[in-house]
C-alpha cells in the first residue's frame, strides 16, 4: 500500500465496518448485491434472447435453403436443369437444386393429416438443407421414384408420423386437389407411398406438417409436367444472400425473381429482436436502481464522515482529493458488484444451457428448449455501461462533500 494514493487508501478503509458505522456497510454491501443481481439477470436474459434467436434461425436454416429463385411469370419453370447448372457456379454459392411444392392429405386407414409436400432430386437436394441429418430413422437412399418398378418413398415429419401411426416400412395414401377429369367430374389424384424415413427438424411446422417425396412422384401428382415450383440456393456467407441473389438475377436475365431467408422469416426474428431489447431495457432498471442505492450510501458516509472531511481539508487536501475519494468509494462498490454479476451471470448461462433447463412450447417458438447463448459483445456491453452507471451514480454525493464548511464542522467537536 506504500504506492497508493491516499485517495484510494482512505476510500477502502471507509468501506470497513466499524461498529458505530455497521449500518452504512450494510447499505454499501446490499448497494453491491444489487448491481450484482442486475448485471446477472441482464445477462440471462441476454443469453436466453440470444440462444432462442441463434436456435431458431440454425434450424430454420437447416431445413430450408437460404435463397429461393422461381419464375417471375405464370410461365411453367421447365427450364430448371439450367438455371440449376449456371447458379452453382456463381461465387458465394455452395449448393442449388430444384424443387416441386404442392399440398396434400397424407392419410392410412385410420388417420389423415394435411401436409406440405416437398418434392426433391436426392443428392442435389443434401446440398442446400440438412435433411440427411435430421434423420430420426430409416434411410434417405430409399426416397426413391417408382421408374425402376416398386412403391414411391417419402418421408415424414417425426410428430406426423406418430399422429399418423405409421413407422418405416408402412403404405400411406396421398391425395392432391390437382385431378383428372372423369365422367362423374373433377377426381383427385391419389398415390400409394412406402414410408422410407422420419425427420426431426426441431422444429413444430416442419416436423408436424411436412412430407418429403422424389420430385418426379410430386410433379405427378402436381399434373405440372416437367416442371419446378423453384430452384433453391444454399450461399457461403447468410449475411451475403442478397448480394448473391444479385449476382443470380444478373446472370439469369429478366424473367425471374428471388427471395431470401432473411425476408421470409423477417416478423420472426424482428419480433425476437424487439423482445430482446425490451427486456434488456427492463432488468436493466435494476441496475440503475442499484446505482441509487450508491447515490443514498455514499450521502449518508459524507454525513458520518463531515468531521474527518474538515480535517482531511485543514490538512491541506484538496477539494478534488476529497471528490476522488468517495468516487472511488462508489466505484469500488459497482465494480465488486459488476464483477459478482458477470461472473455469477456467464455460469448461469452456462448451467441452463448445458441443463436445458428452459423449455418452451414447441408450436409458439418453433424449438422444445432454449439456448443460452452469452455473447463476448453483450457481455463486455452490460459490464461496461454498469460501471459506467456506478460511476455517474458517485459524482453528486462526491461533489456534495467538497461543499462542507470546516470551520462549521470542527465547531462542534
Amino acid at each position: 500500500m506504500a504506492g497508493t494514493p491516499f485517495e484510494l487508501r482512505i476510500a477502502l478503509r471507509y468501506l470497513v465496518a466499524r461498529r458505530k458505522q455497521a449500518f452504512i456497510s450494510a447499505i454499501s454491501a446490499i448497494s453491491m448485491i444489487g448491481v450484482a443481481v442486475g448485471v446477472m439477470a441482464l445477462m440471462i436474459a441476454l443469453g436466453l434472447m440470444t440462444g432462442l434467436q441463434g436456435e431458431i434461425r440454425e434450424k430454420i436454416l437447416g431445413a430450408t435453403s437460404h435463397l429461393h429463385l422461381f419464375r417471375s411469370t405464370s410461365v411453367a419453370f421447365e427450364e430448371y436443369r439450367e438455371v440449376t447448372d449456371l447458379v452453382r457456379h456463381v461465387p458465394g454459392v455452395v449448393g442449388a437444386a430444384p424443387a416441386v411444392y404442392s399440398k396434400g392429405l397424407v392419410s392410412t386407414p385410420s388417420h389423415a393429416e394435411f401436409a406440405t409436400l416437398k418434392g426433391i432430386r436426392g443428392e442435389e437436394e443434401w446440398s442446400v438443407t440438412d435433411l440427411p441429418s435430421q434423420l430420426a430413422a430409416g434411410s434417405v437412399e430409399d426416397l426413391r421414384d417408382d421408374t425402376g418398378g416398386g412403391m414411391p418413398g417419402i418421408l415424414l415429419g417425426r410428430t406426423m408420423a406418430v399422429k399418423l401411426g405409421v413407422t418405416v416400412g408402412d403404405v400411406v395414401t396421398v391425395t392432391t386437389p390437382q385431378g383428372r377429369l372423369s365422367p362423374f367430374g373433377m377426381l383427385p389424384l391419389q398415390k400409394k407411398l412406402r414410408v422410407v424415413g422420419t425427420v426431426r427438424t426441431g422444429l413444430y411446422e416442419f416436423d408436424t406438417g411436412w412430407a418429403w417425396i422424389p420430385m418426379q412422384t410430386a410433379q405427378r401428382l402436381d399434373s405440372r409436367g416437367d416442371s419446378a415450383t423453384q430452384v433453391e440456393v444454399r450461399v457461403e456467407d447468410i449475411y451475403r444472400v442478397r448480394e448473391v441473389a444479385g449476382e443470380i438475377l444478373e446472370r439469369l436475365g429478366p424473367g425471374y425473381l428471388t427471395t431470401d431467408w432473411i425476408e421470409m422469416n423477417a416478423p420472426l426474428f424482428s419480433a425476437l429482436w424487439l423482445e430482446k431489447t425490451a427486456i434488456a431495457l427492463t432488468i436493466f432498471l435494476i441496475v440503475m436502481v442499484a446505482a441509487l442505492n450508491i447515490v443514498a450510501t455514499l450521502i449518508l458516509m459524507v454525513m458520518e464522515k463531515h468531521q474527518d472531511i474538515a480535517i482531511l481539508v485543514s490538512m491541506g487536501a484538496s477539494r478534488g482529493a476529497i471528490t476522488r475519494i468517495f468516487v472511488l468509494q462508489g466505484t469500488i462498490i459497482g465494480a465488486a458488484g459488476t464483477l459478482a454479476g458477470a461472473i455469477l451471470g456467464a455460469a448461469a448461462c452456462w448451467l441452463l444451457d448445458a441443463y436445458e433447463v428452459l423449455q418452451v412450447p414447441g408450436d409458439v417458438y418453433q424449438i422444445t428448449h432454449v439456448p443460452f447463448v452469452l455473447l463476448p459483445g453483450d457481455a463486455a456491453l452490460v459490464v461496461a455501461g454498469a460501471l459506467l452507471i456506478c460511476f455517474l451514480a458517485t459524482i453528486y454525493p462526491a461533489r456534495g462533500a467538497t461543499r462542507l464548511d470546516p470551520a462549521e464542522a470542527l465547531r462542534h467537536e
